[in-house]
């Protein structure tokens, strides 16, 4: 027998892709999601613009950019992809919001870059930098408390936690230490802003998670 309950307040709940959207609050959680999504990717392009570091995935991805003849944010999109193939042997199934993060945010991105110049005194660009780090942690908070699955990386990250056995600590670190030294290596923008948002992104999302994530029905 099944009976419907109420998740706890403010709290992800563990479903799986059919019964994220069958959750409830659906209207709601698409808006939620998609401008979430749109946020991400226009704080990434206020990031990039400043040009004063990026977070490590995207150092990765600026890396890249230097060795192909590919957009910022067709990099982002064609990375996704990658990783999400990593997926299958952990045995993770992708969410709406999983597939819709490895597109949406990278198209944003490059519309973002097409429509704001990088400027070039220091101020507005230190304003970017932290519009960018702000702008990326209320982004984070609204798509991931859609409910609606993770991103193509940190599903990569919660795939290896469980499958590993090793804290969520370790695999982060370990993971975005890998694409950080990748990209740098490849030429990819490390600076100032690295730091910031590798000291304030955990702390914001703590934040402002429990303040956008949307309560839903579960099935017991």
């Amino acid at each position: 027998m099944t009976a419907t309950s109420a998740a706890p307040p403010r709290q992800l709940a563990p479903l799986n892709p059919i019964q994220q959207l069958k959750a409830g609050h659906l209207p709601r959680r698409l808006v939620q999601l998609y401008a979430g999504l749109s946020l991400y990717g226009a704080s990434m392009g206020l990031m990039i613009q400043g040009n004063l570091g990026l977070d490590p995935w995207d150092v990765f991805h600026s890396g890249i950019t230097k060795h192909v003849a590919l957009s910022f944010g067709t990099v982002v999109i064609a990375i996704s992809f990658v990783v999400l193939l990593a997926w299958i042997p952990l045995r993770q199934w992708p969410g709406l919001g999983t597939i819709s993060n490895a597109i949406v945010i990278g198209l944003v991105t490059d519309l973002t870059l097409a429509t704001i110049d990088r400027p070039h005194a220091l101020w507005l660009r230190i304003v970017f930098m932290l519009s960018g780090v702000v702008l990326n942690a209320l982004a984070g908070a609204l798509y991931i408390g859609a409910q609606f699955g993770p991103g193509p990386r940190d599903g990569l990250m919660t795939g290896l936690v469980r499958r590993t056995g090793l804290s969520v600590r370790l695999v982060r670190t370990t993971l975005e230490l890998t694409v950080l030294a990748t990209g740098f290596l490849m030429g990819g923008s490390i600076g100032v802003g690295t730091v910031v948002y590798a000291l304030s992104i955990g702390p914001l999302v703590h934040i402002l998670l429990p303040i956008f994530t949307v309560r839903l029905k579960t099935t017991t």
